[in-house]
């Protein structure tokens, strides 16, 4: 759909080019310049990025008069929008200077990945929610929670690669702006709990329309769901526990979340399902 002048994967497009140039000037910063980019610049250059980011979905969100969350396409950059929104909000609290560089890399990979594969985008331009704003707000806020598992996972890696460059004591490229080992594992475990609580804020939301519509559980879908919030509630207790080393923490982490990543594909299948329901049965019917 067009909105101000520009269709809404070329809104996206625009918001891919601005992660990507910031990802550039911040790694140019870091090892040619050798110093850090200003969080503020950053903040700044990713938060226009986010923006045009969020009025390419709102134009394709008007097509379902509901969140864009009909196929992979729509689903990865809801991910990203989530994401980049965590960052904005939140991550300035967290005062790490290379998360925005992180962050920013993570959404062009993403962007580029979701605008390559046209087999992605395949809109019906039908309601995929019905009438149900249960079922909206749940898959909302279990995309968001996988935003939030996709910041950890950077987190997770910057705390590898500093790790990494303490055993072997080097000293160059961005390693001296990493954060310190303490206080990646304290932003690993808040992380961890924020997207946790959210995902389960999903399933219990998603659970009131269940219980009402059984017929209407996608059994794929819900499968998914849980074994996500299993692994990462499994994760969360182990930490807790200290059963798991903090190296093994952020392995897992990352591991988790391209597991989550890979479940996007039963959610995807399940969507288009909706969808094309929501296209052919009669308003009356749905009423």
């Amino acid at each position: 759909m067009i909105l101000l002048g520009l269709e809404d994967r070329q809104w996206i497009f625009l918001a891919t080019v601005v992660f990507a140039s910031t990802t550039g000037l911040a790694t140019y910063a870091a090892l040619r310049l050798r110093r850090k980019s200003s969080r503020a610049y950053t903040l700044a250059l990713v938060s226009f990025g986010w923006i045009l980011q969020t009025i390419g979905l709102y134009a394709r969100g008007l097509q379902y008069g509901g969140c864009p969350l009909s196929n992979r396409y729509e689903l990865v950059q809801f991910m990203v929008w989530s994401a980049i929104a965590l960052y904005i909000f939140v991550g300035p609290a967290f005062r790490v200077s290379l998360l925005g560089m992180f962050t920013s890399a993570f959404a062009t990979i993403f962007s580029i990945l979701s605008l390559t594969f046209d087999s992605w985008d395949t809109a019906t331009g039908a309601p995929i929610f019905g009438d149900s704003p249960w079922i909206e707000a749940h898959a909302a806020l279990a995309l968001f929670s996988y935003g939030t598992f996709g910041i950890l996972a950077l987190t997770s890696a910057m705390y590898l690669l500093q790790s990494r460059s303490l055993k072997q004591k080097k000293m160059g490229g961005f390693f001296p702006f990493l954060p310190s080992l303490f206080e990646l594992t304290s932003i690993n475990l808040r992380l961890l709990l924020i997207g946790f609580m959210i995902l389960s804020s999903s399933l219990a939301i998603g659970s009131v329309y269940w219980t009402r519509e059984t017929g209407a559980v996608d059994v794929p879908k819900l499968s998914a769901t849980i074994a996500v919030w299993l692994a990462y509630g499994i994760l969360l207790l182990l930490r807790y526990r200290q059963f798991l080393s903090y190296k093994q923490f952020s392995w897992a982490c990352i591991g988790v979340f391209v597991a989550a990543l890979l479940s996007l594909e039963a959610v995807d299948s399940s969507s288009s399902k909706e969808a094309s329901l929501n296209q052919y049965v009669p308003l009356s019917t749905k009423r």
